[in-house]
């Protein structure tokens, strides 16, 4: 009997896999929506995509829900009020409950009120407004509020090489005048292991996270913001391994700003939601890295399987290509 229980407790840590944070990069026609799933499971979901289209976006969340075995939404996070971000939430809450929803406050956009839409919809949770330097409490993992209502965290970093020659743009102009400048972006960090999702954050602001010093710190993951239009080079002192971005066929993966990207030093591969038709094969990644590859598609979603030690596993659900990506 002792032997057999030897036998039993030696044997047994090898009979459960390590739990992973699994992230599914969800095509919304470029909008955002991205489904974190701890090791604990407890969900955060970060924005909701597009209204309507027969209930598409909301369809497309439930399907990677299901994937993932969830069945309701713990956190969700709006970065901004834009409809391709906030629109498809009354969907959303017709297919799945959400426990408590964040954002970064009134949209700048709509008199300094939340939209109606979305003012019905926080009354069937609890809601927070979130700063920077704020944390999300979801089990198993560290989520860090770096940027949320105009305003970035104010922390020390390491200095950033390549913030010369880059200069802010007039706050009054252009997206830094839009809801897009109060987008509430965030850092996960599972044991080694670092997210970064910004949002549609601005020029600006990005500067302000990463010049002169890098407030951001280092990312083996990165989802590209803008749905991958144009950023300043600062942002190469993220280092990320890998890139993902949340393009559309006819909306972001512009080339200018898939070029800033797919250049970041040390960046081992670059996938993307969608097959941009503006960038032709020049601009674009290689087919197997690409979610979605016709215009009228399917929907298929990106999946990141994220081990403690930093190593992990990008899935891509149209071919069933997988790759992963040793620790640093």
């Amino acid at each position: 009997m002792t032997r057999l229980l030897a036998a039993i407790l030696l044997l047994a840590p090898c009979s459960f896999a390590a739990k992973t944070l699994d992230i599914y990069f969800i095509d919304v026609e470029g909008g955002q929506s991205t489904l974190l799933v701890a090791p604990s499971g407890q969900s955060l979901l970060i924005d909701a995509g597009y209204t309507g289209f027969g209930g598409r976006d909301a369809d497309r969340i439930a399907r990677a829900a299901k994937a993932a075995g969830v069945k309701k939404i713990d956190f969700l996070l709006i970065t901004h009020f834009h409809a391709d971000h906030v629109g498809g939430l009354p969907n959303l809450l017709e297919r799945l409950p959400v426990s408590v929803f964040l954002d970064h406050g009134p949209s700048i956009e709509d008199g300094n009120a939340y939209p109606e839409a979305y003012t019905r919809s926080i009354a069937k949770g609890e809601h927070r407004v979130l700063a920077p330097g704020d944390t999300i409490p979801v089990k198993g993992l560290d989520i860090t509020v770096l940027a949320s209502a105009g305003k970035t965290i104010q922390r020390s970093g390491d200095a950033n090489p390549h913030c010369g020659g880059l200069a802010s743009v007039s706050e009054n102009e252009g997206l830094e005048a839009t809801e897009n400048s109060m987008s509430a972006g965030v850092v996960v960090q599972f044991g080694n292991f670092r997210f970064g999702d910004f949002g549609d954050i601005t020029w600006n602001k990005e500067l302000a996270l990463l010049c002169p010093q890098n407030r951001v710190g280092k990312l083996d993951l990165f989802l590209t913001t803008h749905h991958g239009g144009e950023s300043p080079k600062a942002i190469w002192a993220l280092a990320p391994r890998v890139a993902i971005m949340n393009n559309g066929p006819r909306k972001g993966g512009d080339p200018a700003g898939w070029k800033t990207f797919s250049a970041s030093p040390g960046l081992e591969d670059l996938w993307q939601l969608h097959f941009a038709v503006a960038g032709g094969k020049d601009t674009n990644t290689a087919d197997p890295l690409i979610a979605n590859i016709e215009e009228n598609c399917t929907g298929q979603y990106l999946k990141v399987s994220a081990s403690a030690d930093g190593s992990f596993t990008v899935f891509n659900a149209r071919n069933r290509y997988a790759k992963t990506y040793a620790p640093r």
